[in-house]
């Protein structure tokens, strides 16, 4: 059904400089309030500053008592600056610099995901120089495909992260003997925008397997981190703006019902910011060709990659037409044939200066924006 109380405030756009990114707050407090009604009692979420990094959107989802998933040094700062306790981050990344591991231990995070036995030598050097414990989770590689995108699948063994499953032995060795760290857990991610239960209840399989081999070498963990990647509805936010998270818990509560002991964390992103956010911009030309017509938008690959690198949907919607439906390529300025955000896509019929809502846009939108072609970074709009 249409959620009409989450509907796009179009008057308060007229007289707005375009493009410019809408954050819909009361849609992030709803999904931020329906996360925490289904979040089993043994659940602790980390919220990934990747998906939208916008200081209001931050502050929102920290005061709500979320942690904080980080990939860099510059996510640990950011978190905190926005409110997120330092304990309550969660540190990944297959590259931390030896700059990022030290700010980490400084300022006391929760936890670091470690994604190789490399690694490991690393932070038990930089943690004995500064006299400090690191506290540590194993990011092990299930081997699971996430049936997603290849750019977003990251629990294939070919894939950079984590570590191998036949170099677990190792792993948990090494782990256990090096100074300066405690291993407190176990930590995978299979991917993002996974949209069937399938994949998630296999890593719980997976996972019931690996804690097992803990405990048989007499390894206690106290936590177990299934990493994120609910995905969104990107065809209709309209009428599914909050996922269903009390299927994406369940199936974790069922596949580690044993396991109920241990503190299970999460890491979802595009789950809590991706639905709140619109890109909107304003029709520059109508281009007429000979088989297509185009639609040319004031906003450009630059300010959502997203359709550019993955071949990624967003429905769209103009705003202030309400003619007959046409159909349009809707391209963007910038001088790269890439910069489409749709083909063949069928809205009413368009003239310059109507507004355009690409929906869906909350996660990986503004976060993934640069200046390309010395386009200015544009502004936001919370409401």
């Amino acid at each position: 059904m249409k959620h009409d109380r989450y509907a796009l405030p179009i008057d308060s756009f007229a007289d707005r400089p375009t493009p410019f990114y809408y954050y819909d707050l009361q849609l992030l407090h709803d999904t931020l309030c329906a996360v925490k009604e289904a979040m089993p009692a043994n659940g602790h979420m980390h919220y990934a500053l990747k998906a939208n990094s916008n200081p209001r959107v931050l502050q929102m989802i920290s005061s709500s008592g979320l942690g904080a998933d980080c990939v860099s040094g510059g996510e640990i700062s950011t978190a905190i600056a926005n409110g997120f306790a330092p304990a309550s981050i969660a540190y990944s990344g297959v590259g931390k610099t030896n700059r990022e591991i030290a700010l980490a231990l400084r300022v006391g995070i929760g936890c670091f995901n470690i994604e190789s036995i490399e690694e490991l030598y690393i932070m038990s050097e930089i943690a004995v120089q500064m006299n400090k414990i690191a506290p540590i989770a194993l990011r092990i590689n299930p081997d699971i495909d996430a049936h997603t995108h290849h750019f977003i699948t990251t629990g294939l063994s070919e894939n950079k992260f984590g570590i191998d499953m036949r170099m677990l032995d190792q792993a948990l060795d090494t782990a256990s003997v090096l100074p300066g760290l405690k291993l407190k857990g176990l930590h995978f991610h299979i991917g993002s925008q996974i949209t069937i239960t399938e994949p998630f209840a296999l890593l719980c399989e997976r996972i019931a397997g690996i804690v097992d081999k803990c405990e048989e070498k007499g390894i206690s963990i106290e936590h177990i981190n299934v990493g994120g990647g609910l995905g969104i509805d990107y065809d209709d936010p309209v009428t599914h703006p909050i996922p269903d998270f009390k299927a994406y818990f369940d199936c974790f509560s069922r596949g580690l019902s044993r396991f109920s002991d241990k503190a299970l964390h999460f890491e979802l992103g595009r789950a809590i910011a991706g639905q709140c956010g619109s890109l909107i911009s304003r029709v520059i030309y109508v281009k007429k060709g000979t088989s297509k017509q185009f639609l040319i938008i004031d906003a450009g690959m630059n300010d959502l990659i997203r359709p550019a690198l993955y071949g990624a949907h967003h429905h769209i919607e103009n705003l202030t037409s309400f003619a007959p439906k046409e159909v349009y390529d809707v391209v963007g300025p910038i001088c790269e044939t890439s910069d489409t955000f749709a083909e063949d896509y069928s809205l009413p019929s368009s003239r310059r200066g109507d507004l355009i809502a690409i929906r869906s846009a909350g996660a990986y939108g503004e976060s993934m924006s640069s200046t390309y072609n010395i386009r200015k970074l544009i502004s936001t709009y919370s409401y």
